[in-house]
């Protein structure tokens, strides 16, 4: 549908292709004064999933803002009485960003890696109040049982276990009887993810598990067993798992000014010590 709403302006809009220009393999689809709009920028910009009609409409408003924006400028350099001024403003905006995108891509390469596991750590331990959670997050195990599986006993005692042998049973008893069974104790998981397992609430889930570390639920099909080693809810403190990107960031803000006058100083060093800086006074 996409395609043959735009093939339909194609045919409605298209500009006869001027062998003047070279427009590198592109369907020109609108020309204002020598500037061309293509087909194939019309269809990037075009969101997906858009009826017929509103893909025209979509259409219509693009490249009639496209035809105004090159009016307007075409207007606006002919009017602007010192193009000098703007050439010069224009030349140090352009200066400003590759200074920035070569900065941020040596901040990228050096400096993060600069920046060691036991210095994160630190920053962390020190810092922990900046690192706060804004979901509940757990540690453990969930298995789903049909309610006519075998053992059910068992499982109730397996589940709350620690045990190597513990957890050895409760594998394989679920994968001979489990519909489902995740172990997550190595890694915490969004609360909601486990939630939406149970026929439980995340609000009354995370009620049960202030008091209760282990819940077992019933419906009319299954068992539900939750086991979770460790919980922390919304406002606690993150885990260090989870804040370990965040202080990476805060980090190297904390150092990238330090650093970037580093490499300023460094090359101005090597300037200097190479004649490529003269002073004529």
């Amino acid at each position: 549908m996409r395609i043959i709403c735009l093939l339909t302006l194609v045919m409605v809009f298209c500009v006869s292709c001027d062998k003047r220009y070279d427009h590198g393999g592109k369907k020109p689809l609108v020309e204002v004064e020598g500037s061309f709009l293509y087909y194939e920028d019309l269809q990037t910009a075009l969101p997906a999933g858009l009826s017929k009609d509103d893909s025209l409409l979509f259409a219509e408003h693009y490249i009639r803002s496209w035809a105004e924006d090159i009016l307007l400028n075409q207007k606006a350099a002919s009017n602007i009485p010192n193009s000098e001024e703007v050439e010069r403003l224009v030349a140090n905006y352009r200066k400003s960003l590759i200074i920035h995108a070569y900065q941020q891509e040596l901040i990228a390469q050096k400096l993060s890696k600069d920046i060691s596991e036991e210095e994160l750590m630190s920053f962390y331990e020190n810092n922990k109040d900046l690192f706060k959670l804004d979901r509940p997050l757990l540690k453990g195990l969930f298995l789903k049982i049909p309610i006519t599986a075998p053992r059910i006993n068992d499982v109730r005692k397996w589940y709350k276990s620690d045990s190597p042998e513990a957890l050895d049973q409760l594998e394989k008893y679920s994968f001979q009887n489990a519909v489902k069974y995740e172990y997550f104790r190595d890694n915490w998981v969004p609360l909601s993810e486990i939630s939406d397992l149970l026929p439980l609430s995340i609000t009354a889930l995370e009620e049960q598990l202030a008091d209760n570390r282990n819940i077992e639920l019933q419906d009319s099909l299954y068992y539900y067993f939750l086991a979770a080693n460790d919980f922390r809810n919304k406002g606690q403190e993150e885990p260090y798992e989870f804040a370990k990107a965040e202080a990476r960031e805060m980090l190297i803000n904390t150092k990238q000014v330090d650093f970037i006058r580093d490499v300023k100083e460094d090359l101005y060093r090597q300037a200097i010590k190479r004649n490529k800086i003269k002073y004529n006074y």
